[in-house]
């Protein structure tokens, strides 16, 4: 697995497509033994999320190439590999599961990415709905101590429509209803590394479960 990490060290420093397009077998080589770990990650994820079983690595990994049109770096390539592993592949706004390795910031994380304007009221809702049941979920021990910031990008005031008094509001102001827990670079190249992300995944699985019953009613 260190050839992974070797070839996108080495794309960290050569970013550019002529010097991509003359090490095609070291690309293809890391992608292959890449997509071989998703599937087995994908596996072991299906033992507890069964909705993810009849996805394939192909389905779950992020292209390599970049979209640089809006953006100041203009590398053309990433300098990571990516897998979103969704009931409805990497594309959906559902909770999932995300595994990321790049040299020096490596993780794994999930929930929801960017859920539209209408699906992110509801999970709010919901979580006012079943307070208890959310925390009950994020402040788990087991959960807390690998995903203690649940959300990102949050907005300043209380969402519009929420009461201004509700206890816990770190739990509504998130535009982004995810988590992540940062893996050493070694993890991937340990026997038991798959059962190691794998059960970090089951512990997230609650999480995605309740933002994946707002999408069953919404989506």
């Amino acid at each position: 697995m260190q050839r992974i990490y070797e070839f996108l060290r080495q794309i960290a420093v050569h970013n550019d497509r002529e010097w991509f397009h003359a090490h095609q077998p070291e690309y293809k080589a890391a992608r292959e033994l890449f997509e071989g770990y998703v599937q087995q990650v994908i596996l072991r994820i299906a033992a507890f999320d069964s909705a993810v079983a009849y996805q394939t690595a192909k389905s779950c990994i992020y292209r390599f190439a970049r979209d640089t049109r809006f953006s100041e770096d203009k590398a053309p390539y990433k300098r990571h590999f990516g897998a979103f592993i969704c009931s409805h592949g990497r594309k959906s706004y559902r909770g999932g599961y995300y595994l990321h390795l790049e040299p020096g910031h490596s993780l794994v994380a999930g929930g929801s990415w960017c859920p539209p304007p209408h699906l992110l009221r509801q999970i709010r809702q919901r979580i006012v709905d079943d307070t208890e049941g959310f925390r009950a979920i994020v402040e788990d021990a087991d959960f807390h101590a690998l995903y203690p910031i649940v959300g990102e990008d949050p907005v300043k005031t209380m969402p519009k429509g929420f009461p201004k008094d509700f206890a816990y509001p770190e739990y509504l102001r998130p535009r982004l209803y995810t988590v992540w827990h940062p893996v050493a670079d070694d993890l991937v190249s340990q026997k038991d590394s798959l059962d190691s992300i794998a059960q970090m995944f089951c512990v997230m699985h609650p999480f995605n479960a309740f933002l994946n019953e707002v999408f069953d009613d919404y989506e």
